[in-house]
């Protein structure tokens, strides 16, 4: 007499509980993709963007008409040229309330750029900890669901007087699909979290950067 090894078959033939881990498992990884896919495109615009902005801020254009150009191009900007027009808006602003401090002017708007920043940074940090959280957990709930089927082939064992590799063979092959599942799962999404992870690490030195470079030309420009 045959078993029916095959993947369907094991799926199909396995307890409530496998059956249960397995769905939950595809179903982390069909959100896992989605959202690998979402940051890929986000981060892949911000390094645009940033180039972009760069590009713009030292050619050596006039701040004012930078400015007024980002803000006639609407709300929706991100990345470096959000944070300098907060930065610059900030400046402004307090170069008319505060007069001469130069130094309150300064860390106001130092402030502004870094509260932007901020604001850029967990943007971009989106669904990134759901990414660490299913390359973390899924190999666990694979092989819970592994364990629990293996369980349950050795416990209906105990129910025959002769026991053989082709009773136990589908019990233990349909327990051992929740592993692989769980790899499955876990493998795209720690790859992903590593690699975007970096990607917003090097997004925020640049940002970085540019407070600092951007704080020191408002030094100069304001004692001018």
């Amino acid at each position: 007499m045959s078993t029916d090894l095959s993947l369907l078959s094991l799926v199909l033939n396995a307890s409530f509980v496998v059956q249960l881990v397995l769905v939950v498992l595809l179903l982390a990884s069909v959100i896992s993709w989605t959202m690998i896919l979402d940051r890929g495109r986000v981060l892949g615009q911000a390094r645009r963007l940033a180039n972009k902005f760069e590009e713009r801020f030292w050619s050596g254009g006039d701040l004012s008409a930078l400015y007024k150009e980002l803000g006639e191009e609407g709300k929706g900007t991100h990345g470096l040229a959000s944070i300098f027009r907060a930065g610059f808006k900030e400046f402004v602003r307090l170069r008319k309330t505060e007069g001469n401090d130069m130094m309150a002017i300064l860390q106001g708007a130092e402030r502004s750029m870094r509260v932007a920043m901020s604001r850029e940074v967990d943007r971009l940090e989106t669904n990134l900890a759901f990414l660490a959280t299913v390359g973390s957990t899924s190999p666990y709930v694979g092989l819970f669901g592994t364990v629990w089927g293996i369980m349950q082939a050795f416990h209906a064992l105990g129910n025959v007087e002769q026991a053989t590799l082709a009773l136990v063979a589908p019990g233990i092959s349909e327990a051992l699909v929740a592993t692989a599942v769980g790899l499955f799962a876990a493998i795209p999404a720690v790859i992903a979290y590593n690699r975007y992870s970096n990607q917003v690490e090097r997004l925020n030195n640049r940002y970085e950067e540019f407070v600092e470079e951007f704080s020191t030309l408002l030094q100069r420009q304001g004692r001018s």
